[in-house]
């Protein structure tokens, strides 16, 4: 693991931060001078300014069903801002938003790297949602919303919709513009009534209720550890 890396994963800087702590000549590991470059296994003695780190954080990664209501912001001052909402131990936040007014599925972490992987568009990760509309969902319409519509000067990505009742549709996106699908219904003459999301890439809502939230298993997470490791830049 990188030096910088390992500082930060003990949740006393950022690697940004870690990088000037190295270049400034406070960091040592096993007694020499640490390099950008140094790598670090099991066992090196890591000092900073000739003190120890403190015990490595733990690694939390959370899966909220989200009700109508809470806002996704780590603004303390914000009322019903989703990091009190959960009240968890560990300094964590969301991945990525869902509109105060939309419910279902939210990860939340304290892992840098996985909100990194999961957020970059290029990296095309789906997302399901169910969506209930004002109007009867036609066949014109489905083909309109798969075949992408333009909104705020740019056209969406083709997706896969498909009708789950007379007023009601699932979406799969693979793209994560502001209030998209608000926007893409109300460009075909339709609005929004509810809203929830159901599937982050692997991860599914299933039947956690309204307003829980769970830890991730182990196999959901690797997927994701693997993803951002495959992915991380060589410059830590």
């Amino acid at each position: 693991m990188r030096l910088n890396k390992f500082i930060s994963e003990h949740g006393v800087c950022s690697r940004r931060e870690a990088d000037a702590w190295i270049a400034a000549g406070r960091v040592t590991v096993n007694g020499a001078p640490g390099q950008l470059g140094t790598q670090v296994k099991e066992g090196d003695r890591v000092l900073v300014d000739g003190e120890p780190l403190p015990q490595r954080r733990k690694a939390v990664y959370l899966a909220l069903n989200k009700p109508r209501g809470i806002t996704c912001t780590t603004e303390r001052d914000v009322p019903g801002n989703i990091v009190d909402f959960v009240g968890h131990a560990e300094r964590i936040f969301p991945i990525g938003r869902l509109d105060k007014d939309s419910e279902g599925l939210i990860l939340l972490t304290n892992d840098g790297d996985i909100v990194n992987e999961i957020l970059r568009a290029e990296h095309g990760h789906e997302k399901e949602y169910e969506v209930t509309v004002e109007r009867p969902v036609t066949p014109a319409f489905l083909q309109m919303m798969a075949a992408g519509v333009r909104i705020g000067g740019e056209k969406t990505r083709p997706c896969s919709v498909v009708r789950c009742g007379p007023a009601s549709f699932r979406i799969v996106l693979t793209q994560g513009l502001n209030r998209q699908i608000r926007r893409m219904c109300s460009a075909l003459g339709s609005r929004v009534q509810s809203l929830r999301r159901v599937r982050i890439m692997h991860i599914r809502l299933g039947a956690l209720p309204s307003g829980r939230w769970r830890e991730l298993t182990d196999a959901e997470v690797r997927p994701l550890l693997a993803a951002a490791s495959r992915r991380a830049p060589s410059g830590g």
